[in-house]
């Protein structure tokens, strides 16, 4: 089975001009995603004007913490001539998610809006057969955001350039940049979730993505609040990457109020969706394995499957091991299947990223269809490769 790769936008000029530009052409998607969500929401109670103050309850928030980010979401609804506060919810939905299912009780839901998973790895120079790091990630979410997702190459005036894989409206999910900065992002649940305000998570991996230092792309990732946790992947491939010093790879685990770092072992990197930090599970009570109890055995399964070939991997060893499908429907390569809040669950991409070369490829609904698609950080056109 093929299924239609997700559409490339490029992107340039000011904030604004590029939200216009992006509304326009990704209005579609954009009005998919915004129906979908609001028909989640509808369904647990709350009303699309409720929605819609939830949203517009993050824009001070957003503007205290990257005040360019408003013009650009402002220029992405004239563009695709939605409400203003709908690209909010697309850009805070895993935050709004969990909000609207309050029904004016000011405690979390500890089932609200859970998201469904992801496996994220990075495989370091040295254990690399050329040098070259790779990164990636098998994002497990909505059936449904196979149609709705976009890739954006976006030409900065004030920064290095970004490609990044997100659902259309967004301005980033996981993704590179011309500095050789990569980021992926991985669903983590503690009871410390939302009980405080903090800046919306994918807006952080957006930041982060238009630094030039990793250092600075770190500190954005790792100490700014948060209102729920989160994994976080964040690696760096200089352009002289054929050697050991040529990469870095650090693990974020991140409840909302504190950071827990991983580092590599081996120069493998690997992280699914539960806290493995000693120092974080001393302190903290891990939720995630209560809804989504594969995450025991995912990361595990991805590790194993890429150690016996340390010094000669490639980014078709990852591409292997996250096709894995061990214990599927509930395995590391997921087909689609009704998850324990009974949504309609999927790997609805494979991203694999050399970022050092600017080149990211993606399979969306991978379980079901083995055709990738190669975007690249230069003005060359994206092709598809072979299946």
């Amino acid at each position: 089975m093929q299924v239609a790769p997700f559409p490339l936008i490029e992107l340039s000029g000011g904030a604004e001009a590029r939200g216009q530009a992006y509304g326009r052409q990704a209005a579609e998607r954009i009005r998919k995603g915004i129906a979908h969500y609001g028909q989640q929401m509808g369904a647990g109670g709350a009303s699309a004007a409720r929605i819609r103050r939830l949203a517009l309850d993050f824009v001070p928030r957003i503007e205290a913490f990257a005040p360019h980010f408003v013009p650009e979401m402002r220029g992405i609804a004239e563009g695709a001539n939605v409400e203003f506060a709908d690209i909010i919810m697309l850009n805070c939905r895993t935050e709004v998610l969990q909000l609207a299912k309050r029904n004016g009780d000011p405690a979390p839901d500890p089932d609200a809006g859970v998201p469904d998973g992801c496996t994220g790895a990075i495989i370091l120079p040295e254990a690399a057969a050329d040098g070259v790091l790779v990164h990636g990630q098998n994002w497990d979410w909505k059936r449904e955001c196979a149609e709705t997702t976009v890739v954006l190459r976006v030409r900065r005036e004030d920064g290095p350039d970004i490609l990044t894989m997100v659902e259309a409206g967004g301005l980033a999910r996981c993704g590179l940049n011309a500095a050789g900065i990569a980021i992926t992002a991985n669903y983590l649940r503690s009871d410390r979730d939302y009980l405080h305000e903090g800046v919306p998570l994918s807006l952080l991996r957006r930041l982060a993505l238009e630094q030039e230092q990793v250092a600075l792309a770190a500190r954005i990732l790792h100490a700014t609040p948060k209102s729920a946790s989160n994994n976080l992947m964040l690696s760096h491939a200089s352009k002289d990457c054929r050697s050991a010093a040529g990469g870095f790879g650090v693990d974020f685990e991140c409840a909302p109020d504190e950071t827990f770092v991983l580092w590599p072992e081996r120069g493998l990197l690997v992280h699914a969706n539960h806290f493995v930090s000693p120092v974080a599970l001393s302190k903290l009570k891990d939720g995630g394995i209560a809804t989504t109890p594969d995450s025991l055995y995912r990361d595990r399964r991805v590790r194993a499957l890429l150690e016996p070939d340390i010094g000669r991997l490639s980014i078709d060893h990852l591409r292997k091991a996250f096709f894995d499908d061990w214990q599927s429907p509930w395995s590391v390569c997921r087909p689609p299947r009704k998850n324990l809040e009974d949504n309609l669950s999927a790997t609805v991409a494979m991203v694999l990223m050399r970022p050092a070369e600017g080149h990211m490829e993606i399979a969306p609904l991978p379980a079901l269809n083995h055709h990738f698609t190669i975007y690249r950080l230069s003005a060359e056109t994206h092709r598809a490769a072979a299946e």
